[in-house]
């Protein structure tokens, strides 16, 4: 079956928003990353704020513990706002891969389509931590001295967020059709890849 969405799941600072960019211009189909949660918030009724603050967290506070406690035992366990703003993004995903061919970044997109048989799941990774601070530091302004601890909360945000909505493991290269090395192969040849693989 030819595929008609590709998902791509990316370590922070990895690059691959950038190349899912540049792939949807090559190709000329739509791109969804950050406007996603917007769309997901406006049909849903949800708080864009509130949505942002949550976008591929998991919250592990101890009041947010205590409140999705009550909410169980009281027979509501899919009530939380990260729940419900999961479902709202899970559905808003669903409805934009039957409009037509897309490219998702991030947002556990991958799995979601999983079975459709219509998804090139992609995972962008980089081997060079220094072109990862470059990029944190340059992209998102992130200070040299902090960069390294920034890389790593992110990349946990990922994983925990990934493990408690899909009980997969992120970045484990069994849940991929095409895993790449954007340091060593660079945007531009990741990017054709992706695109013949597509």
């Amino acid at each position: 079956m030819k595929k008609r969405i590709i998902a791509i799941e990316r370590q922070y600072a990895s690059g691959g928003r950038e190349i899912g960019k540049r792939l949807s211009q090559r190709l000329g189909i739509p791109y969804y990353d950050g406007q996603l949660l917007l769309i997901a918030a406006e049909k849903y009724g949800l708080n864009p704020g509130e949505v942002k603050d949550n976008d591929e967290k998991i919250n592990r506070s101890f009041l947010y513990s205590v409140a999705a406690a009550v909410e169980n035992f009281q027979g509501s366990d899919r009530g939380t706002l990260p729940y419900r703003i999961y479902q709202a993004q899970s559905e808003t995903i669903r409805r934009l891969a039957m409009e037509g061919p897309c490219i998702f970044i991030g947002r556990c997109a991958g799995e979601l389509l999983r079975e459709s048989g219509k998804c090139l799941n992609v995972f962008i990774y980089a081997s060079s931590m220094e072109k990862r601070r470059e990029r944190a530091n340059r992209v998102d302004q992130i200070p040299m001295a902090d960069v390294d601890r920034y890389i790593r909360m992110k990349d946990k945000q990922r994983r925990d967020y990934c493990k408690q909505y899909t009980n997969r493991e992120w970045g484990n290269l069994m849940n991929y059709d095409l895993c790449l090395n954007s340091s060593e192969l660079g945007y531009d040849t990741c990017v054709e890849l992706i695109e013949k693989a597509f």
